[in-house]
C-alpha cells in the first residue's frame, strides 16, 4: 500500500508542471485527438493495440488542469513530448476489459477484445502515449507504448441525422464539467420523449449535491441519433433491438448490468458536442444501468428508480466511486483483492485505521471500525435479493417461452412492487440506526461483506432511493472532480 501511494505521489509531482495555460498553448491546439484502441486478454494476459487516431472538434477539457491531481482508476494514460520525455497530459481511467478480466470466463483463460478510446488535446507535434495498469498490489506497470503523429489523424465527417440539445449550457467548455447525455433506443417519432426525458434528468442532477452547488460550472447537452427500434437488447429475455448505440442488459452475465460494446458508434455520435463524461440514457422501463470510471455510464429512463440510477451511475463514471453495497449478486470474482487498498475514494480495506482516506470527515468520538446493525440488515436484504433473482429468472423464462404478455407483465409489476417495498424497508432500517448520519468506517462495501468498509451507514452508492444523497466522502470526491474541470 505504501509503495502504491509513493508511486502515485511521485507521478503527480512529476506531472504537475504541465498544468499551465502556457503549457497547453505550447504543446496543443484547441482541438481533440481521439485515440481508438483495442484492449484484449484474460485474467492473466493483457495487451493494447492501436486502432486509429481521429481529429474531432474543440477540446472540452481544462487547458490548465492537464494532469489530474487524483488518479483513481486501474489504468493511467500519459502523453510525453517525444524528444525530451516531458509529461504533457495524464488521465486515469477504468475499462470494460478491466471488469471482464475479473469474471469466471476470464479466469478460465477465455480471451476477449474490447474497443476503447482516449480523448486528449490535439498535439502540435509527435507525442509518445503510454498506458500503465495497476497490479493487484497497486503498483503501476506499462502495458502499452506508441508514438502518435497527429498529422496522421483521420478527419471524418460527423454522423448524419444526429440531434443536439443544449439542456443546461452556462459556461465555456474549458471552464466547466461538460456532460453529454446520449439517447439510446429512441426512434425518430420519439424525439419529443427524448427531449422531455433529457429535461427531467437534467433537473434531477442539478438538484443533487454537489452538482446543485456547482451549476455555474456544469454544462449538460443532449445528443440523439434516432434508432430503428425502441428500447435495447435484453439477451436473457430473448429481446433484440436495432438501436444506434447497441446497448443491452446482461453485460458480463449480470442481468441488470446495462452497457454497450459498440465504442465506435458511441464515440461517433458523442463527437457532435464537447464532453468530459458520457451518459447513455436508455429508453426502457426496466431497472438497470452501469458505470465505468472514465468510460461512460448508463441508466434506463422510465423505471420507478430511474432518478436514483442516473445519479448513482454517474458517481462511478465521473469520480471513480465504488459500489458500497455487498448483498446483491455481481459478475465479478474478487473485484477488490483482499489485503489491497482500493483506489476508489469511498471504500477502504482499512489496512491501517490511522490512514483512513476520509479520516478528516470522521464524526468526533466515532470508533474506527464503526459498529452498526449489520447482522439484522444482512438477514433482511439477503432474503429480498434471493426473491428478486427468482422473479427475474421467472420473467426471463416466460419471455423466452412466449408466455402471454399479461402473465409477463403481472410478474414484472410484482417485481417492481417488491423492489419499492424493500427500498422503503431499508430506508427505515438505516434511518433508525444508532450510527445514522455519522461518518466512520462501516463494514460491508465493494461487493464484500467482510474486510471492506464504507464511510456512512447509508449513501446513494449503498442503497437505492430517489433523492437519496451521496455520503460525505462521495460528495467531496465529486466536488474535487467538478472543480478540476472548472479550472
Amino acid at each position: 500500500m505504501r509503495a502504491a501511494i509513493a508511486i502515485a505521489a511521485t507521478v503527480v509531482a512529476v506531472l504537475s508542471g504541465a498544468n499551465t495555460q502556457a503549457g497547453f498553448e505550447a504543446n496543443f491546439t484547441d482541438r481533440t485527438l481521439r485515440i481508438d484502441l483495442y484492449h484484449a486478454g484474460n485474467a492473466v494476459e493483457e495487451f493494447y493495440t492501436l486502432d486509429r487516431v481521429v481529429e474531432e472538434g474543440a477540446w472540452a477539457g481544462s487547458r490548465t488542469q492537464l494532469v489530474e491531481p487524483q488518479q483513481r482508476g486501474r489504468y493511467l494514460a500519459r502523453l510525453f513530448e517525444a524528444t525530451t520525455g516531458q509529461v504533457l497530459f495524464a488521465r486515469s481511467f477504468d475499462s470494460y476489459f478491466g471488469e471482464y478480466r475479473t469474471t469466471p470466463a476470464a479466469g478460465k483463460g477465455v480471451r476477449r477484445t474490447f474497443s476503447e478510446s482516449l480523448l486528449v488535446p490535439f498535439p502540435r507535434h509527435t507525442v509518445k502515449l503510454t498506458i500503465d495498469a495497476r497490479a493487484p498490489d497497486g503498483a503501476l506497470h506499462q502495458v502499452f507504448a506508441a508514438e502518435i503523429d497527429p498529422s496522421e489523424a483521420a478527419r471524418r465527417p460527423l454522423e448524419a441525422n444526429v440531434i443536439t440539445v443544449a439542456s443546461h449550457v452556462v459556461a465555456d467548455p474549458h471552464a466547466a464539467l461538460d456532460i453529454a447525455i446520449l439517447g439510446e433506443g429512441y426512434t425518430a417519432r420519439e424525439e419529443g420523449k427524448f427531449r422531455r426525458d433529457l429535461d427531467r434528468f437534467t433537473r434531477v442532477l442539478l438538484a443533487a449535491e454537489p452538482f446543485a452547488s456547482s451549476q455555474a460550472h456544469i454544462n449538460i447537452r443532449g445528443v440523439l441519433k434516432p434508432s430503428q427500434e425502441s428500447g435495447c437488447n435484453e439477451p436473457s429475455r430473448g429481446v433484440w433491438r436495432s438501436t444506434a448505440l447497441g446497448a443491452g442488459f446482461d453485460a458480463l452475465g449480470s442481468e441488470r448490468y446495462l452497457l454497450t460494446e459498440d465504442n465506435r458508434a458511441l464515440r461517433d455520435v458523442a463527437a457532435h458536442v464537447p464532453y468530459d463524461v458520457l451518459v447513455i440514457m436508455v429508453n426502457s422501463p426496466r431497472y438497470g444501468g452501469g458505470g465505468i470510471y472514465g468510460l461512460y455510464c448508463t441508466f434506463t429512463s422510465d423505471n420507478q428508480f430511474s432518478p436514483y440510477l442516473f445519479v448513482h451511475e454517474l458517481g462511478h463514471a465521473l469520480a471513480g466511486l465504488a459500489d458500497e453495497y455487498y448483498t446483491s449478486a455481481v459478475a465479478y470474482n474478487e473485484f477488490y483483492p483482499p489485503g489491497v487498498e482500493p483506489e476508489a475514494p469511498n471504500i477502504t480495506a482499512l489496512l491501517d485505521p490511522k490512514l483512513l482516506k476520509w479520516r478528516d470527515l470522521v464524526t468526533p468520538g466515532a470508533s474506527v471500525p464503526t459498529p452498526w446493525e449489520k447482522s439484522a440488515y444482512d438477514e433482511m436484504d439477503l432474503a429480498y435479493q434471493k426473491r428478486r433473482q427468482e422473479i427475474n429468472a421467472q420473467i426471463a423464462n416466460l419471455m423466452r417461452s412466449g408466455a402471454p404478455t399479461a402473465e409477463v407483465e403481472r410478474l414484472k409489476a410484482e417485481g417492481e412492487r417488491l423492489a419499492l417495498e424493500n427500498a422503503r424497508r431499508v430506508d427505515a432500517f438505516l434511518a433508525a440506526s444508532a450510527a445514522a448520519g455519522k461518518v466512520g468506517a462501516f463494514e460491508g462495501a465493494g461487493y464484500t461483506s467482510k474486510g471492506m468498509f464504507r464511510p456512512m451507514v447509508d449513501c446513494i452508492m449503498f442503497s437505492k432511493g430517489n433523492g437519496k444523497p451521496y455520503c460525505a466522502a462521495c460528495r467531496r470526491a465529486l466536488a474535487q472532480v467538478i472543480a478540476q474541470y472548472g479550472e
